[in-house]
């Protein structure tokens, strides 16, 4: 079983930047598809980037251009670089692994802009 661990969210201006650190359990980034969701209140959870196996990334349109997704090998860390936010970024924010049917899902961590 994976086990992730999200760090890094917190209060932040509009305009301002955020780095989200995702921690895996043992080595995952050759079998896994990993991604970063996020649930604002009342809203579905939805995709904000991925970065597949093969290391082949995508994002939503909402955040192209402003947030980057990578990861560290070596420290099993999928990290998630936010520049720019806006309000409307406001969420939890939750990694996530999935290979075939198992998806694992961290804690998550609360990111809020102000305006």
């Amino acid at each position: 079983q994976v086990q992730l661990v999200e760090s890094g969210g917190g209060l932040v201006q509009a305009g301002g930047s955020l780095r989200l650190s995702c921690a895996a359990s043992g080595s995952i980034f050759s079998l896994y598809n990993l991604g970063w969701f996020r649930q604002a209140p009342g809203e579905q959870r939805e995709l904000v980037a991925g970065i597949s196996r093969g290391g082949i990334t995508n994002y939503a349109d909402s955040v192209k251009g402003r947030f980057t997704i990578s990861r560290d090998g070596a420290k099993n860390t999928v990290l998630l670089q936010m520049n720019s936010l806006k309000p409307e970024d406001t969420a939890v924010y939750y990694c996530s692994a999935k290979q075939a049917l198992n998806t694992y899902w961290g804690q998550g961590t609360q990111v809020t802009v102000s305006s």
